[in-house]
């Protein structure tokens, strides 16, 4: 079934044309990864360049133009490329086919953002100047800078201990036993945040623990703790407080002061210095304003470089045209116009890419307009793919690339695009509901549950049913696990 569908596919691509293709590609890419796509085409095609100092005010939501039917040279022998030289050079002239040579990503209003870089130091290096303060020899301090470098980003040792001897001895050629590998990884185990070189959860509280036992500033006694993690940490992941108590032969009293120190715990060590503490912004392709009841949409173009042909290569077109006729000529003229070719092609897929995103998020925010107006997720209305094709005219796959890995800002929020599209429910009024409606009230049950004694999926379903939503446990559970809310035994609290 995959080989016919693969089939089915390189089918429909050799119908494509090569700015098609182009344009498909382009769509599929967030803004904030757009302006590096667009430089590496620059630097793959010298006749395409970013336009300097200066401001042109095409508009970008235009869109009348199409691209020129693509013509094979290749196979034509009687072809002459002189033939349609006129053509560059009225292109170049003609204000009406000026996008064709150049185009703006820009409104005059629109501020020139830079991202900034930052110097911070990353988790990695912080670990390594605590690895370099050992008195370490040359074989040891290869291991630690190996073991450091694979650590993820949690600051766990992930990767079994034989795994970093093979490939020790592959990579670097050394020769190490299993016992010198671990004497190193125990030295990082000491580093700074405590819990770092772990190779599990268990193991990474019990070093923090252990560590707050030995300094003990504030002269508690973590041996409770420590005995829960080592000996019922099983139960203690699945919140059988119960079972715990009962087999420690502890009181609820004892019990609640050792979970108190155990949840002030760090899970995730790696994540609380360097680089690793940075936030993962993102940014919007579109934002959306509500002015005095008027939605109003804006594309985000922000370091997307204005594009245009490069005039050195239209001139040098016109000179070709005034030598003489030779083979080799023909060529430097094919090769020139091909370029050529490339970049009108680009900066009409650049427009294009915008035109689409402009009309596709245009449709979403009218459909979903009460939305967009209020922030009330209840006033989500059901919405598929299909629903916004036909409202544009675009193919359905068109419609997906543009809500793939795109985002649009709100006065609500920054939201993936796709969390828009939702599937229909009816509820007990005969009305159609959008499953995001759903989710939401399930959302707000469990957020306004008692923790002592949280809402189990069957209650849940009842719930939702004297809402007036006849919806199936397993869907109950379904829509609970794509919220990532665990089920009623872990969101115990005591």
């Amino acid at each position: 079934m995959s080989s016919q569908r693969l089939t089915q596919t390189q089918k429909m691509l050799q119908k494509l044309s090569p700015q098609q293709i182009l344009l498909m590609k382009l769509l599929q890419i967030p803004t904030m990864e757009l302006s590096s796509r667009i430089k590496e085409e620059i630097e793959e095609n010298p006749a395409l360049e970013e336009i300097e100092n200066e401001n042109f005010n095409d508009d970008v939501n235009d869109n009348d133009d199409n691209l020129e039917d693509d013509q094979d040279y290749d196979n034509n022998d009687d072809y002459d490329p002189l033939s349609d030289f006129d053509d560059y050079m009225q292109d170049d002239d003609d204000d009406d086919a000026a996008y064709k040579l150049k185009t703006n990503n820009h409104s005059r209003d629109d501020e020139h953002y830079e991202a900034p870089i930052s110097d911070e130091e990353s988790f990695q290096d912080i670990l390594i100047q605590q690895l370099g303060y050992r008195k370490l020899d040359e074989k040891k301090y290869k291991i630690g800078t190996y073991i450091i470098g694979n650590l993820d980003d949690s600051g766990y040792l992930s990767r079994p201990i034989t795994g970093i001897m093979d490939d020790l001895l592959f990579t670097q050629n050394i020769d190490v036993n299993e016992e010198e590998v671990m004497e190193v990884l125990h030295i990082i185990q000491e580093f700074d945040p405590a819990g770092v070189g772990a190779t599990n959860l268990q193991e990474c509280l019990l070093i923090q623990l252990l560590r707050l036992q030995e300094d003990n500033e504030e002269d508690i006694d973590y041996t409770l703790p420590i005995i829960i993690i080592r000996q019922y940490f099983n139960e203690f992941t699945k919140k059988h407080y119960d079972k715990i108590i009962k087999k420690s032969g502890i009181s609820e009293r004892q019990f609640r002061a050792a979970l108190k120190e155990i949840l002030k715990l760090n899970p995730k060590p790696g994540g609380s210095v360097g680089g690793a503490q940075r936030s993962n912004y993102v940014i919007p392709d579109f934002a959306i304003y509500n002015n005095c009841g008027k939605l109003e949409l804006t594309l985000n173009s922000r370091n997307t470089p204005e594009l245009h042909v490069n005039k050195d290569y239209i001139d040098m077109l016109s000179d070709f045209s005034k030598q003489k006729n030779s083979k080799s000529n023909k060529e430097a003229i094919n090769f020139v116009k091909n370029k050529i070719d490339s970049a009108k092609w680009f900066i009409e897929a650049i427009k294009q890419r915008h035109n689409t995103l402009y009309v596709t998020m245009e449709a979403i925010m009218e459909y979903q307009k009460e939305y967009f107006l209020t922030g009330d997720e209840t006033k989500l209305k059901p919405m598929i793919l299909k629903d916004i094709s036909e409202k544009v005219g675009l193919d359905i796959s068109t419609i997906s690339r543009v809500a793939n890995s795109k985002y649009v800002q709100t006065a609500f929020g920054t939201f993936p695009l796709k969390s828009f599209f939702s599937e229909s429910l009816t509820n007990d009024e005969g009305e159609e509901v959008s499953t995001r409606e759903i989710k939401k009230i399930l959302m707000d049950c469990i957020e306004q549950e008692d923790k002592s004694k949280p809402l189990t999926d069957d209650v849940l379903t009842q719930i939702l049913k004297e809402k007036g939503y006849n919806i199936a446990r397993r869907t109950i559970a379904k829509y609970r696990e794509q919220l990532d809310i665990p089920v009623a035994r872990l969101r115990k609290e005591m």
